[in-house]
């Protein structure tokens, strides 16, 4: 739903406008004067308080399931598959497939990859490290959002150009530019959703020790995941798993190079490996903000929200609100109030436990191998809205 003229005395948010930055003066200025604002997808909302009431406000459903629509998508593989995801699944369907999927991301599953994540880290900064000098989202970014997914899925790693190639396709449909794409993000969610397909059937004849193959084998009190269902989590898998790591590890890089004391404090102290990508994500998450949408009209700090109008609740803006954070600069030593970058109530991201623990590995590697990073020439970025995080970001530093 547009806001339009419904809350005129509110600041209004071009956000649509590729251009348009989430960290942005104006966005401050907003922020500033009032809890929300208009914008043309419905409400932002910019204060850490208000985020996190609304995150798990009764009247408030999953609001991402009207992105395609919002953008004139209403039809098409990509929208279908959408719209059928665990993402927009509500009420007793949402909590059956996460009480299935749980097993597969508990922490006990998780401990058993650090190793891998720690080889593929330690393997790609191999073929860079001696020359102080790399495109780091080309170079180590991508493939190893790519290889940990392969990992996830039981693949051998040189599927993981195919992987990245698709799923980033796939990923800028979270973008405002999704409208201009429609045929290249319909094209990549064909070609990675049928050879899901095939991966889905190898599993079902023969299960592994992967994570894709404990969701195939997933029981409770008889009940089962069907293939279809499978399928749609493992597509959901591949394509948010790789273009949410590579883009917050392009962050986290960009936020380090501007911060080189932090990384300093990483390479002497890796226990920080974990702070480091809490930090990182309070202040630059690769997912800028998360919807809700009203299932009724009602009553929320001084207005009334009609059934339908669709909130856009800004993790940046809440991680770094001054009524919360005061002026906290960004800090890997220091205690935080709760960030919101992975969400929270009923749709807190599933497999938050496996890219907390993968984005901590590949700080903590990095920073015991190079110097503090400084950025080059030639840097490009994704429109600073929707999923953000850099294309190319060229990088020097000093081995240790």
């Amino acid at each position: 739903m547009s806001t339009g003229t419904l809350f005129a005395d509110a600041p209004f948010l071009d956000v649509a406008n590729p251009a348009f930055s989430l960290r942005s003066a104006p966005v401050r200025a907003a922020r500033a004067r009032s809890w929300y604002a208009r914008t043309p997808y419905g409400l932002a909302v910019l204060r850490h308080k208000e985020m996190g009431e609304l995150l798990t406000h009764e009247a408030l459903i999953q609001g991402s399931h009207a992105w395609p629509a919002l953008n004139g998508v209403t039809g098409g593989v990509f929208a279908d598959w959408w719209n059928k995801s665990i993402l927009v699944t509500e009420g007793d369907d949402h909590w059956r497939l996460r009480r299935l999927v749980n097993p597969a991301f508990s922490p006990k599953i998780v401990k058993t990859l650090m190793g891998d994540f720690e080889r593929i880290a330690n393997d790609l900064a191999d073929g860079f490290i001696d020359r102080g000098a790399c495109d780091f989202m080309a170079e180590f970014a991508d493939p190893y959002a790519a290889r940990v997914l392969c990992l996830l899925l039981g693949l051998p790693e040189s599927e993981a150009p195919f992987i990245l190639r698709t799923s980033a396709t796939m990923g800028l449909a979270l973008g405002v530019n999704f409208p201009n794409l429609v045929d290249e993000i319909e094209a990549a969610t064909v070609e990675l959703g049928g050879f899901i397909s095939e991966v889905l059937k190898a599993r079902e004849a023969d299960p592994g020790d992967d994570i894709l193959s404990v969701m195939v084998q997933a029981r409770d009190e008889g009940d089962r995941l069907s293939h279809e269902e499978l399928w749609n989590l493992a597509l959901m898998l591949a394509f948010a798993g790789v273009d949410t790591t590579r883009n917050q590890l392009g962050l986290g890089m960009s936020m380090f190079a501007d911060h080189p004391g932090q990384w300093e404090a990483l390479a002497a102290d890796p226990s920080l490996d974990m702070a480091a990508a809490t930090e990182v994500m309070r202040m630059r998450p690769t997912i800028t903000w998360v919807s809700r949408e009203a299932t009724r009209d009602f009553d929320y700090g001084g207005i009334t929200i009609p059934r339908g109008t669709v909130l856009h609740l800004y993790s940046e803006s809440a991680g770094t609100d001054p009524a919360v954070m005061a002026d906290a600069p960004f800090d890997i030593t220091g205690k935080r109030p709760r960030n919101y970058g992975f969400g929270g109530g009923v749709h807190h991201c599933l497999g938050n436990l496996v890219a907390r623990n993968d984005m901590a590995v590949a700080y903590r590697v990095l920073s015991a191998r190079m110097t503090s990073p400084v950025v080059g020439e030639g840097a490009t970025w994704l429109a600073d809205s929707g999923n953000t995080g850099p294309i190319a970001l060229p990088i020097t530093f000093a081995p240790r």
